[in-house]
């Protein structure tokens, strides 16, 4: 193909005569013309190509960039939220049971610093499907809310792995009854006493039918037996459609009041 294509240039220029190093239009075209032949057509001579010269580089860096990729969103685990994996929550099941052994969550974590300082060490079960840190970081997040034991700046809550005012220990069931005991939590509740506020597993994963929000009956759950260790009794719903006292049972019942997760809902004592 290569071989035609010289010999019809070469004839071309001898028609031209010696010396002549012009190739006329109508010798281009016989070239383009040839039978069997490729086309030596200058592309850059198209009114395209000339356009695509004058572009910018970043318009031309743009038309050759690569598609970009949104990144996908990690997946939830089966049947929980958002909010459920905030409180350290990995698995939505529940066991009666798990090893029996508390672990201490590592590290600390400074509160406000105002008023008296409460120090609070969160242990979690060995064994249940939870992230140890967010649950903790949950529990500080309620102590330390203005809403919270320490409104008005009067109380707040530094986390600490050593020794502690007071322990926020997550445990299955089984356990729950057993650090509660005498009191009769049935594998069902929760308590406050002996320094520990001791959070049942089964009402941290489903909290209760009295609240349509699990978020705010966990919150409700931590400040109430966090209330007992700093001596607060039960308390009763003072009248119908108003906000129920923390202290109040409200794992058993809300009505009539409403459920409300805080000693001082306004921020105020």
């Amino acid at each position: 193909m290569l071989v035609a294509v010289f010999v019809v240039v070469a004839a071309a220029l001898m028609a031209l005569g010696p010396g002549s190093d012009h190739v006329g239009p109508q010798a281009l075209a016989s070239v383009s013309a040839a039978p069997g032949s490729t086309s030596v057509t200058d592309a850059r001579s198209s009114p395209a190509a000339r356009a695509q010269s004058k572009a910018s580089p970043a318009a031309r860096t743009r038309s050759t960039a690569a598609p970009t990729r949104s990144t996908p969103r990690p997946s939830l685990p089966p049947g929980l939220s958002s909010s459920d994996v905030a409180a350290g929550l990995l698995s939505a099941d529940v066991e009666d049971s798990a090893s029996g052994h508390l672990v201490v969550v590592p590290g600390s974590d400074a509160g406000p610093r105002t008023g008296t300082v409460r120090r609070v060490r969160v242990e979690v079960e060995d064994g249940l499907p939870v992230d140890a840190k967010r649950f903790a970081a949950f529990v500080m997040r309620t102590l330390n809310d203005p809403r919270s034991w320490g409104a008005d700046g009067t109380m707040s809550f530094d986390r600490t792995a050593g020794r502690a005012d007071l322990r926020v220990v997550l445990a299955s069931p089984d356990t729950v009854d057993r650090l509660c005991a005498p009191l009769r939590t049935r594998g069902q509740v929760s308590c406050g006493r002996a320094g520990r506020a001791t959070i049942n597993f089964r009402r941290w994963v489903l909290a209760t039918d009295e609240f349509a929000n699990r978020t705010v009956y966990r919150r409700y759950v931590v400040n109430h037996e966090v209330g007992h260790l700093l001596g607060h009794p039960h308390e009763r719903c003072q009248g119908a459609g108003r906000l129920a006292p923390v202290m109040q049972q409200q794992t058993y019942q809300v009505a009539p009041c409403v459920p409300n997760a805080w000693p001082y809902p306004s921020g105020a004592r």
